[in-house]
C-alpha cells in the first residue's frame, strides 16, 4: 500500500511538508514498481498501444522535473532533448500504433543517468513550488503506478519477478452471488468540483447539478459468472480470461488460476454495451453513477459511498492493497446509502458518458492538454477506483476515461433499468 497525503484545502507549511514527502514516498515506490520486471523486459512494449517500459522509467520524474521546475518556476532544463523525449505518453488507436523500435531509446544507463538529475533539480526548488503543483506531480505518479500495474500485467509471467510481499485477491471458487435489483429514487447528482481551494484536474472544475429521473441498479458489479454466460450464448471471452483444454482460468498479475465466478468481469466499454443489451439493460450514466454512490435517501450528497469517513482497508479494495480482485459481495462496509457496493475499488465503472468539459472548463495552464486532448466522442468516463488506484483519486469529482475497445483496464460494470 501506498501511503500519501491526499491534498487538502489547508493550506499550511504541514500541508505543504506532507505533500513533498509524499513526493519522496511515491518515487521509492515506482523505483521498486520498476523491479517487477526483469531487465530483458525493459524494453520490451506489453501493451501495443502503450510506450515500451524504458519510457516510464524517464516519463515519470522528467514529467516532475518539467511541470515543477520548467513550466512552474522558469527553471532551464539541462536535458531539453530528453525532456522532449519523455514528456508525454500516447494514446493511439488500433490504426495509428506505435512503431518505434527498441533500438531509438537511450540505454537503460542514461535513463537512470536523467532520472538522477530531474530529481536533484526538482529537490532543489520543491520548496519553491506550490501546492497544487505539487499534488498535480503526486497524483500523476500515482495514476502512473496504476497505468503500469495493468500494463505489466500483460507480460508473461516468465518477464517478471513476484514481490515477496505480494498481496493477491482473495483467491475463491464461490459461485457469482445473486446480484439483486436496488431502486434509486429520483434526486440531483452533483458533478465536478467548485473551485475551492483545493487540488482538482481541469476536467473536474465546473460543479454540475443534474437531476436524475428514478432508476434501478445491480447491487453488484457484474460478475465472471454472470458473463459467462454470455459467452456461452457466443460472446467472446474478455481480455483477462484465457482457455485451455475446455477450461477458463483468469490471468492473474502472477498466475493463472481457474475463472473466478464471483469476481468482477473486467471488459472494454464495447463489451459492457453488449452484455447490458443481451440483459435488456444498459450501463450507467455519469449522473446516475453519482446518484448511486453518493446520493441519499434524504436527498444529501456524501464525499464517499461510505459517508465522509477517508477511504480505509473496511471500505474496498483500492489504494495498491492487493494485485488482483476481490468477491463483489466483500466490504460491506463501504456501501452507499442505498445499499450498493463497491461503487468504490475492486474495478473501474464504466460510464455510457462519453468524456467531456463540464461548462466553464478552463485547460490547466501548466499542463493544457491533459484533458483537453481526449474531448473527441472516442473516450468514455469511468468512475469508482480499481485496487491499484491510490486513495488520494478516490474524491467523488475525480473522472477517468479510456476508449470504447481498451481492454486491458481494470474496469467493470453494472448494469441500470428504468423504474416501472
Amino acid at each position: 500500500m501506498v501511503s500519501t497525503v491526499a491534498p487538502d484545502v489547508i493550506r499550511n507549511e504541514d500541508h505543504v511538508s506532507a505533500l513533498r514527502h509524499s513526493i519522496h514516498l511515491v518515487r521509492c515506490e515506482s523505483d521498486r514498481f520498476f523491479e517487477i520486471i526483469k531487465p530483458e523486459a525493459i524494453y520490451d512494449r506489453p501493451i501495443d498501444a502503450r510506450h515500451r517500459v524504458i519510457f516510464y522509467i524517464g516519463h515519470l520524474d522528467g514529467f516532475d522535473a518539467i511541470q515543477i521546475c520548467r513550466e512552474h518556476l522558469g527553471v532551464r532544463s539541462t536535458d531539453p532533448a530528453l525532456d522532449e523525449l519523455f514528456q508525454a505518453g500516447i494514446d493511439p488507436d488500433a490504426r495509428h500504433l506505435p512503431s518505434d523500435k527498441a533500438s531509438d531509446w537511450p540505454s537503460l544507463a542514461d535513463v537512470l543517468a536523467y532520472v538522477k538529475r530531474c530529481r536533484a533539480r526538482v529537490d532543489a526548488h520543491l520548496t519553491d513550488a506550490s501546492p497544487d503543483v505539487l499534488a498535480m506531480a503526486l497524483e500523476h505518479r500515482l495514476m502512473h503506478l496504476e497505468t503500469l500495474g495493468y500494463m505489466f500485467h500483460n507480460f508473461e509471467y516468465a518477464k517478471k519477478n513476484e514481490p515477496a510481499t505480494c498481496a493477491r485477491g482473495r483467491l475463491t471458487s464461490g459461485d457469482s452471488p445473486n446480484n439483486g435489483w436496488v431502486e434509486i429514487p429520483a434526486g440531483t447528482a452533483t458533478l465536478g468540483k467548485k473551485h475551492d481551494g483545493t487540488f482538482g484536474w481541469d476536467n473536474e472544475y465546473g460543479e454540475l447539478r443534474v437531476e436524475v429521473d428514478g432508476f434501478r441498479i445491480q447491487q453488484y458489479s457484474v460478475t465472471n459468472g454472470d458473463y459467462l454466460s454470455f459467452v456461452r450464448e457466443g460472446a467472446k471471452m474478455p481480455h483477462f480470461w484465457t482457455e485451455r483444454n475446455g477450461r477458463i482460468y483468469y490471468r492473474g498479475m502472477f498466475a493463472e488460476i481457474q475463472l473466478p465466478l464471483d469476481w468482477p468481469v473486467y471488459v472494454t466499454h464495447d463489451e459492457a454495451q453488449a452484455y447490458a443489451a443481451w440483459a435488456k439493460a444498459s450501463i450507467a450514466t455519469e449522473a446516475q453513477f453519482h446518484r448511486a454512490a453518493y446520493g441519499t435517501p434524504e436527498g444529501l450528497e456524501r464525499s464517499y459511498p461510505w459517508g465522509e469517513q477517508p477511504p480505509s482497508e473496511e471500505h474496498g479494495n483500492f489504494d495498491f492493497r492487493t494485485w488482483d480482485p476481490w468477491p463483489v459481495s466483500a466490504h460491506s462496509q463501504g456501501d452507499s446509502a442505498f445499499g450498493v457496493r463497491q461503487l468504490v475499488g475492486n474495478g473501474w465503472q464504466w460510464t455510457s458518458t462519453p468524456f467531456a468539459a463540464f461548462p466553464g472548463f478552463s485547460p490547466s495552464k501548466t499542463y493544457p492538454g491533459y484533458s483537453a486532448n481526449f474531448f473527441d466522442g472516442e473516450h468514455y468516463v469511468l468512475k469508482g477506483g480499481s485496487a491499484r488506484t491510490a486513495a488520494a483519486l478516490l474524491r467523488r469529482s475525480f473522472r477517468n476515461w479510456f476508449r470504447r475497445d481498451y481492454p486491458y483496464m481494470y474496469a467493470t460494470f453494472r448494469c441500470v433499468m428504468p423504474i416501472n
